[in-house]
């Protein structure tokens, strides 16, 4: 059991600053509550005011620590991701981990504020701005990490990414349209720890395994997909704080200081579908992504 100094745990995380995005619920929270327990400064973002406010009050009953933060954040807006990580550079503080975790669904087709599709907008885009906004304060802290929380389902596009309809223009199916964002976060990561080598900076991507959690049941996912999601298969997924697992051993472990690159499953390394081990891939979709966020100029 970690120490305890003047109401705040002493343990190894202590001196941390962590982000993680959508800590508000699931294996965001979860994680988030590991993270402050091990000593953590954690700042937990939510889209909702009443949310995020329940959110941070069950963190810091559970981790025991009273510093937790939970700041406003919408990922479908470019101009509240660049609130959020100016709020956090106009600070001294060091970002020693930043955990993209948010995410979600979507039954139907819409779109964030500057018109691109939700999810790949949300999943991937959201946070391909985000990290690029706080990468020079990671750098500035180095040793930092970089935790991107994708999914086996960046499996279902077996033809990789369509770059001719990343946004999902034609043909919109859910469950696809999901599973090339998540393929959009494990190449993000790739990329990323290829760009970021050499600084002291890591960069990986996991999957959480099939999570009993919130995702997908505030109403994005349609009436019909909530209902089959909640009878079929949410009895069979596991608890948020086993799902948030992998996420706190990539943000904390030793054993990982110097490991960048790599997808994990059950805190250990895994392997991704062919399309998810393609760089040049990974390397189109960093260029693309950078046109996609300069071509809105920021409000």
């Amino acid at each position: 059991m970690d120490g305890q100094i003047d109401g705040q745990i002493d343990g190894p995380m202590t001196g941390k600053h962590v982000v993680i995005t959508g800590a508000n619920t699931g294996i965001g929270k979860e994680a988030a509550i590991a993270l402050a327990g091990m000593g953590a400064h954690v700042i937990g973002t939510s889209r909702d005011e009443a949310r995020g406010k329940a959110g941070l009050a069950e963190i810091r009953e559970r981790s025991g620590r009273d510093d937790v933060e939970m700041l406003p954040l919408d990922l479908a807006s470019f101009a509240s991701i660049r609130a959020f990580a100016g709020t956090l550079l106009d600070r001294p503080d060091n970002i020693d981990v930043l955990v993209n975790n948010a995410g979600g669904m979507l039954s139907s087709r819409r779109e964030t504020v500057e018109g691109f599709e939700m999810t790949f907008g949300v999943n991937h885009l959201g946070h391909f701005l985000l990290t690029n906004l706080l990468t020079e304060r990671l750098q500035a802290s180095a040793p930092a990490r970089v935790v991107v929380v994708a999914s086996t389902a960046h499996r279902s596009p077996r033809k990789g990414l369509d770059f001719d309809n990343l946004q999902s223009t034609r043909g919109f199916r859910p469950f696809l349209v999901y599973g090339r964002s998540k393929l959009a976060n494990v190449l993000f990561a790739r990329e990323l720890a290829r760009r970021l080598d050499g600084t002291g900076v890591t960069a990986n991507a996991l999957h959480p395994g099939f999570v009993r959690s919130e995702f997908g049941l505030g109403g994005d996912m349609g009436s019909a997909l909530t209902v089959g999601y909640k009878l079929v298969a949410r009895p069979f997924a596991i608890s948020p704080a086993r799902g948030a697992r992998t996420t706190v051993y990539l943000a904390s472990s030793p054993a990982v200081a110097d490991v960048t690159g790599w997808y994990f499953y059950k805190s250990a390394p895994a392997s991704t579908s062919k399309a998810g081990a393609d760089l040049d891939a990974a390397r189109r979709l960093w260029d693309v992504s950078e046109e996609l966020v300069a071509s809105v100029a920021p409000a």
